[in-house]
């Protein structure tokens, strides 16, 4: 039994931290830069087979789906050394309202670092509304301050390439207030817009500390942080997870619905989502899709493969119980 004990606290102390991990690291995570890969390289097989297969369950959702009217991603961050991406119509480039303020934010969150911006309480105070109330009269002032041709300079940059001609992604190319001059994006033609799987890469590089700096990106996920809007996503997350912290944007126009969040808690729940719907119904689907993301990443955890040290020593174990 002592060999075998023993065998177990080898198998233990060779095994990276469980998926399940009970206590979330703190964000921005605090990994090596050369284990942080790009998203788009971290296409999970196994999860985007959940993810369509769960969707698809849903008529409405398919048939959404199928005319690209709808569009869902998600990460799994449980294990930072080993992310996995998902995506449906990832790169289709879809109206989202009030959703790409977080161009605006991060365009801001670079102005204040490079001395463009000064650092003041009204400043900081607009920011944060115009993320928490989704408030259009901030958002704007903030949009005057920054200067149009900064934020594209900023969504364009190599460090982010939050936005390309060939794939688009967010795009903000009109002040948020009634009267307005239009810089629509050179893709689609769209004043507001995103992609899912632009926005998960924007949460995916605030979540690793990589937009403008560590500082920064903590700065902005207090400002993405308690959302006063609870609708949507947060709807479904204050009672699905209570614990977690919800790390939120979202927007919504007449038939165009969007959400978008960093979902932060225990037991292995740290996750980001986002979804564009082209539907009437959409504020109802972006509330029902919270319990289908959850099933898929739960589903996910269970089918985690045994570590090499692990599938050595299982069948020992079994032998000194003799």
């Amino acid at each position: 039994m002592f060999i075998a004990w023993s065998l177990w606290v080898l198998s233990v102390l060779l095994s990276p931290p469980p998926i399940g991990n009970p206590y979330p690291p703190a964000l921005p995570i605090s990994i090596p830069d050369a284990q942080i890969r790009p998203l788009r390289e971290l296409v999970d097989a196994g999860l985007q087979k959940r993810l369509e297969g769960q969707l698809h369950r849903n008529r409405l959702w398919s048939r959404l789906l199928a005319a690209k009217k709808m569009a869902v991603g998600i990460v799994d961050l449980s294990d930072p050394y080993h992310v996995k991406f998902a995506r449906v119509n990832g790169d289709e480039m879809m109206y989202a309202a009030s959703l790409p303020k977080l161009a605006i934010l991060l365009a801001a969150a670079q102005a204040l670092e490079d001395g463009r911006l000064p650092e003041s309480e009204e400043i900081l105070n607009d920011m944060r509304i115009m993320i928490s109330r989704s408030d259009n009269e901030a958002a704007t002032r903030m949009m005057d301050r920054v200067g149009f041709s900064n934020i594209v300079a900023v969504l364009i940059d190599p460090r982010y390439e939050l936005y390309d001609t060939q794939r688009g992604g967010l795009w903000v190319g009109k002040r948020y207030a009634k009267t307005s001059k239009r810089y629509p994006d050179p893709l689609m033609g769209l004043s507001h817009a995103a992609s899912v799987t632009q926005v998960c890469r924007f949460y995916y590089l605030l979540a690793m500390g990589k937009l403008v700096s560590a500082e920064r990106s903590r700065q902005m996920l207090d400002m993405l942080c308690n959302p006063e809007l609870h609708h949507k996503f947060v709807n479904a997350l204050d009672v699905i997870a209570p614990e977690a912290k919800v790390y939120r944007k979202s927007g919504t126009w007449r038939i165009w619905h969007s959400d978008s969040a960093l979902v932060w808690g225990p037991g292995g729940r740290q996750y980001i989502v986002a979804a564009l719907i082209e539907d009437s119904r959409g504020e109802q689907i972006l509330r029902d899709l919270i319990p289908a993301i959850e099933t898929v990443l739960k589903s996910q955890s269970k089918r985690q493969p045994k570590t090499a040290a692990q599938a050595s020593i299982a069948p020992l174990e079994g032998f000194f119980q003799k």
